[in-house]
């Protein structure tokens, strides 16, 4: 079956997924996994010291994948910058989206915090920027700013919370009715049911984050991707990590953990676990085409 959103045909994707940004696992091998495997692969800058570093990890993504790619630039919050004696702003990302733009890199996404001058260079240049965000009106502000996509992660997921951050489902459903462009879901997404109803809800591509981070190409620990499969989302301590932003000194997941049961490879991960099984349920609710279109 073709999948076809607004989101695979700006970015000529195989399927409407794309990875997660991710602090120190979001590298070459680990995006490039995801790219070959039909989705957008994404490299993190933040997990780069140097122009030099960064520059040679975009050079090696180039050599093994020749699928579409982005860079994340996660640009650290005011308050959280005044604490730090460098730190990640979006002044210290300047050369890196230069290099990125000087390797032929068109797809940009940032995060965290609002970039301005990182979507100005980028836009300029003529290439694709999608802003990550946790509330509509963050979303509407990057519509303005001429994103060409957002991602919203709802309240489920992982991360630093926003205090009026809302649900996936609140988020997607209303983002479809107030925004212009392409939106991506992202928050607790952790398998094809979760997927269909992402897109069902007016969402063009879904984000995954905690649900790949137990495949084999993730770098993770295997001590961390044991505590990851085995953790119960039921458990009261979760709940408060997630709904009453607890997360100082421990390590915080989506609701998306508990989806994974096993150790997989990204590929297996997206054509079985999501895309296989997607398409069966489809067919069970009667759905006889032979391509999947959102618009």
């Amino acid at each position: 079956m073709k999948w076809k959103t607004r989101i695979t045909e700006r970015l000529k994707l195989k399927y409407p997924i794309i990875m997660g940004a991710f602090a120190s696992v979001g590298r070459a091998e680990f995006a490039a996994s995801f790219s070959n495997a039909g989705g957008l692969g994404i490299i993190t800058a933040l997990n780069f010291n140097s122009n030099e570093d960064f520059e040679r990890e975009i050079k090696k993504m180039k050599i093994i994948t020749n699928k579409p790619f982005g860079v994340n630039f996660s640009i650290m919050p005011p308050m959280m910058a005044a604490k730090v004696p460098h730190p990640r702003d979006e002044d210290f990302y300047m050369d890196y989206v230069k290099i990125a733009l000087n390797e032929g890199v068109t797809i940009f996404t940032t995060s965290a915090y609002q970039a301005p001058k990182i979507a100005k260079i980028v836009l300029d240049a003529g290439a694709t920027w999608f802003h990550k965000c946790t509330t509509l009106k963050h979303a509407l502000s990057a519509e303005k700013l001429g994103a060409h996509g957002v991602t919203i992660v709802g309240v489920e997921g992982t991360g630093f919370k926003n205090p009026v951050q809302n649900t996936t489902l609140v988020n997607i459903t209303m983002a479809r009715k107030l925004l212009h462009i392409p939106v991506i879901a992202a928050g607790g997404i952790g398998d094809a049911r979760g997927f269909l109803s992402a897109l069902a809800m007016g969402a063009d591509a879904v984000c995954f984050g905690t649900a790949i981070l137990a495949t084999y190409e993730c770098k993770a620990p295997q001590s961390y991707k044991r505590k990851l499969i085995n953790q119960d989302i039921f458990d009261e301590e979760f709940y408060h990590k997630i709904f009453h932003h607890q997360l100082k000194d421990k390590s915080i997941w989506s609701y998306a953990a508990g989806h994974i049961d096993k150790e997989v490879s990204v590929r297996e991960f997206i054509e079985n676990h999501i895309i296989d099984k997607a398409e069966k349920i489809l067919k069970g609710w009667g759905f006889q085409g032979e391509e999947f279109r959102t618009f």
